[in-house]
């Protein structure tokens, strides 16, 4: 049986999804927590393809606490993003709270230069 809280962000997940689109000019950014890592994804919804990716494995630097950690998988999503001329996204915080990681990794994004 599943556990209540992972139903609960399920379901405020497919109430967001159902408002949201990334397109190939203003992807999706998605955010997802495990118990260890951060993970982000831009992702263009029209072709169902991911533009750019960042994780806490794939960032070099592996010092801090997980908030700030995310704050650095942010700014490298961004970096990426950038690089590929895309400076606007949807942000799709994936049934989580704007709280903590997720807003750290928000914050990361938007200093590094993306718009949402």
């Amino acid at each position: 049986m599943k556990n209540s809280k992972l139903i609960r962000r399920e379901a405020r997940h497919r109430r967001i999804r159902a408002r949201l689109a990334g397109t190939a000019n203003r992807p999706r950014l998605v955010v997802f927590r495990s118990l260890k890592k951060n993970y982000a994804q831009l992702v263009d919804d029209a072709s169902g393809k991911v533009i750019a990716a960042a994780s806490d494995g794939a960032v070099s630097s592996k010092t801090g606490n997980k908030s700030q950690r995310a704050k650095t998988v942010g700014a490298e999503l961004a970096k990426k993003a950038l690089e590929k001329g895309i400076n606007a996204c949807v942000f799709d915080r994936n049934g989580y709270k704007y709280h903590g990681r997720v807003k750290a990794l928000a914050d990361g994004a938007r200093e590094g230069g993306l718009k949402f």
